[in-house]
Order: C-alpha cells, then structure tokens, then sequence
C-alpha cells in the first residue's frame, strides 16, 4: 500500500471511529433504561445491560446496525453474528432467534434498527437505474456485511434528528432513502434488488410468507400453496427454503409456536388454549413441538420466563 492509500485508510478509521462514539453517545443517551424504543417511524434503539438468551420473534424487512455490543442471529440452521463493525440486512418478514452476546452496565448493547419499506426500496431502485442489475445468486433474505464509513454515517446523521425533532419530517425521508440507495450499491445490493424487484421466484416467495403470517392458525396444503403460485411442489419448496432457510412447513409451525408462547405470557393463557387458538388439535403433539422448540414444556417455560422478568425487575 502507498504512502497516500495508507494515509487515506488511517482517515476513514479516524471517521468511522468517531461515528462509533457519537452513534453509542446518542443512543445511550436516547435509550436510559434497557428496553425498546420508537423515536421516529420505522426507527427503533435498544439498550440492554447483561447479555440476554434467545429470544424469538419474526423479523420485518430491516437494517440492523450495533453501536456497542455483538448479537448472534439464527435464520433456520443458519447462524449470523454482528458488531459495531458489520450490519445484518433482513429483506422479508422471518421468525428469528437472536441472542445479544455482549452486554454490561459499564458498556450497554445499544442498537439501531430501520425497517425497510419494500415500496421505498422499489422507489430508490428505479430512481438510481439500477432496476436491472444483475441479481446475487445468494437469494437468502438474510445476511451480514461490513459496516462502511459512508453508511454509518447516514446512520449516524438520522440519529442526530433526536436532537432536532422539527427538522425530522424533513430530514429523515431524505436519509433514509440515502441509507437505502447505499445499500443498493453496498455488498449486499444485489440481494436488497433481488427480493424487491419483480423477476425470479422472490415476489411468489414474498406472497407465500405474507398468505402464512396471515393464516399461520389454519391448515393448509402446500399442493395448493404451490399451485396458486403457478409452481410444482418441488420448485416451490426449493424456492421457498433457498430465501427462509426453513420449509413452509417449518416456516409455519415457528409462527404458530411463537404466537402460543406470547399468547400464555402476554394473555395468561393455558396451554391447551393457547394451541387451540394458534391452530393445534391435538396438546400432546403441540407440547413436543414447543419443547422441541424453545427447550421446555409450556408450562415450565412460562414460569422460567416469568422468573426471569421478575428477576430483572428486582435488580
């Protein structure tokens, strides 16, 4: 490396440091207490102070930065781990399980995260001219990339707009659409373009996840799934898991069981009734695959998690 690469490589490690700090600053300072919050539409910080175990949830199409701290993410089998110093890039609704890794009072997890509108992201794609780019062959709807000084700065700058919520309205659109077209042109671009725009098998994939969040409670055959989406059986499987990592079935079944877990935490509710409710007949059946899934029978995961909250709580 030349004596002038080397010096404009020491100038974007000054710049991405100093993003580093100001990004932790402002979010520690947004978010006092651990928990969750939506400042602004589509943008949410979090903060959390001991490491936390897997937690399941279905993640929106959304750009994941970390200010402090590293989290791992799993999409089926397949494991995604991220730092202050790369970003996690979700282009469909998934059920997840993720785990914040580093954590402590003295050096919180701070997190950013901005849900993508697949609408702004088609709108960005046609404004840039990049409608017909080739597309990744990786059509997996998640991944993570190396965080850049150009993309952690937009990020940084959005965060600003807590310190001016008037300017907001204006200023947020405009950078989230420079966030976006940045990842458009970013490692994982052709991704982002993959699921958005209309070729290949990715928008017959999107209608299929958007036919089971909304129906996750009923029953269904994945023959019919197939043929209402003009595919064969195998096609549509093979599509189906090269984007969710998971089979329709599966797919189905983590929706189910997260529903029947927030369904006897949030509501108080048994779990014979909260099976029923999410599409189970039979209990027994339904007590396998939640153990199988979250490692406990309901009853005794419910009462660990309770525990668990109580414990916090108290501390």
């Amino acid at each position: 490396m030349s004596t002038m690469d080397q010096q404009q490589a020491d100038r974007e490690s000054l710049r991405m440091q100093a993003c580093r700090d100001e990004l932790v600053e402002r979010i520690a300072r947004a978010v006092p207490d651990d928990g969750i919050s939506q400042p602004f539409p589509d943008m949410y910080l979090g903060r959390l102070s001991t490491p936390l175990e897997r937690v399941h949830s279905v993640l929106e199409p959304s750009f994941c930065v970390i200010a402090q701290g590293s989290k791992e993410t799993f999409l089926g089998d397949t494991r995604y781990q991220y730092d202050p110093f790369h970003y996690l890039l979700a282009t469909m609704e998934l059920p997840r399980v993720s785990r914040v890794l580093e954590a402590s009072k003295e050096r919180p997890y701070l997190s950013f995260r901005l849900e993508l509108d697949p609408a702004l992201v088609n709108a960005v794609m046609m404004e840039s001219s990049h409608v017909s780019s080739p597309a990744s062959g990786d059509v997996r709807a998640m991944d993570v990339s190396a965080l850049d000084a150009s993309l952690l700065d937009a990020v940084v700058r959005l965060v600003r707009l807590l310190a001016s919520p008037d300017e907001a309205p204006m200023l947020m659109p405009l950078i989230t659409r420079e966030i976006i077209y940045r990842l458009l042109m970013g490692d994982q671009g052709g991704r982002l373009r993959h699921i958005a725009a209309l070729g290949g098998h990715a928008p017959d994939i999107a209608r299929a996840i958007r036919r089971l969040r909304q129906d996750f409670d009923q029953t269904f055959r994945v023959e019919e799934l197939a043929l209402e989406l003009g595919m064969s059986v195998s096609s549509f499987h093979h599509h189906f898991k090269a984007v969710t990592a998971m089979s329709p079935l599966q797919f189905q079944k983590r929706l189910r069981l997260q529903e029947a877990r927030r369904l006897m935490l949030g509501e108080d509710l048994d779990a014979a009734s909260a099976a029923y409710r999410v599409g189970y007949n039979d209990a027994s059946h339904f007590n396998r695959e939640y153990k199988s899934l979250f490692g406990d029978p309901p009853i005794r995961d419910i009462h660990r998690l309770r525990e668990a909250a109580l414990d916090r709580v108290g501390e």
